[in-house]
């Protein structure tokens, strides 16, 4: 069975992203250059565990971390659970397969000073890219959207009467997201600067270069690094981390974790749970200062 068949699987029953599907089809197309260089043999449903070990190990030797080449195993294990699925082959050889150890990632969020240095004492340009940028660091601190829905947004995602924001999310799952009097008014100022960009290319998005384009992840991520590097000394600062404190900071104030979820866009609680290790901690805090007996 070809790649491409597997490639229409992932775009069309899937729903993947272009991007996603690149990199599947990236690291399939690597194991299999790998099959011809070390045993002169392409037939990639016919490969077996140890010559996928072997291409783990070369992998490992290459300096490859950890975590990108379970990211690649990954995506070789949803080809060989496809050709299982349509009856291409009887076995997935990677049946038994364990990842690789990982060293969690800590994600520090902002503390809700910084978000306010970031939001309401740095100085932002009155012109089209100042306004745009203040509007989208509320946006992402407000919403919690991922950096590419943001960069997808579109005019008319936007419901003013029902003060909401429509957002496509994973896997094109459409979700709602209250927004708040602040984030209105910011919207309306930034839609009044906006038709001043001269020429528009694209019509639909909500967000655009100075040049009339649709904004791109790269410029959304350089945007935040900008700001946050003089609101925050923390080492990571990302449109995730962003993403990443408006769910801490949610569930430091009691909200409810299934709330937070549909917030997100995360199709399981175990997603989300990720972010009560921050609420934990703040809990800790108020435990430690507050009860009777934690100075004993």
């Amino acid at each position: 069975m070809s790649i491409k068949a597997f490639v229409n699987y992932l775009q069309l029953e899937r729903n993947y992203s272009n991007l996603t599907v690149k990199a599947y089809t990236n690291d399939i197309n690597s194991f299999q250059t790998f099959l011809v260089e070390e045993f002169d043999d392409s037939q990639l449903s016919q490969a077996n565990y140890s010559q996928i070990r072997s291409w783990i190990v070369q992998l490992v030797e290459f300096k490859i971390s950890n975590r990108s080449i379970n990211r690649k195993v990954s995506a070789l294990n949803s080809y060989y659970r496809f050709l299982l699925k349509i009856g291409d082959i009887d076995v997935n050889p990677l049946i038994k397969h364990k990842a690789l150890k990982t060293s969690k990632k800590i994600q520090v969020p902002f503390s809700e000073s910084e978000i306010v240095i970031a939001l309401d004492e740095l100085q932002y340009e009155d012109d089209y890219e100042g306004v745009r940028n203040k509007l989208i660091i509320e946006l992402f601190y407000s919403t919690g959207i991922r950096r590419i829905e943001l960069v997808n947004l579109k005019l008319s995602d936007i419901d003013f009467g029902n003060r909401t924001l429509k957002v496509l999310g994973k896997r094109n799952k459409e979700r709602y997201v209250p927004l708040l009097n602040s984030v209105i008014k910011t919207l309306q100022n930034y839609l009044k600067i906006r038709i001043e960009v001269n020429p528009i290319i694209d019509n639909q998005a909500l967000f655009l270069t100075k040049k009339g384009v649709k904004i791109y992840e790269t410029l959304v991520y350089r945007i935040i690094k900008q700001y946050f590097s003089l609101a925050s000394n923390k080492v990571k600062k990302s449109p995730h981390i962003l993403r990443h404190s408006f769910a801490t900071h949610l569930l430091n104030q009691g909200a409810d974790l299934n709330a937070v979820k549909e917030l997100l866009g995360h199709s399981s609680l175990a997603a989300t749970q990720v972010y009560t290790h921050n609420s934990i901690a703040e809990l800790k805090k108020v435990y430690s200062k507050a009860h009777p007996r934690s100075k004993k």
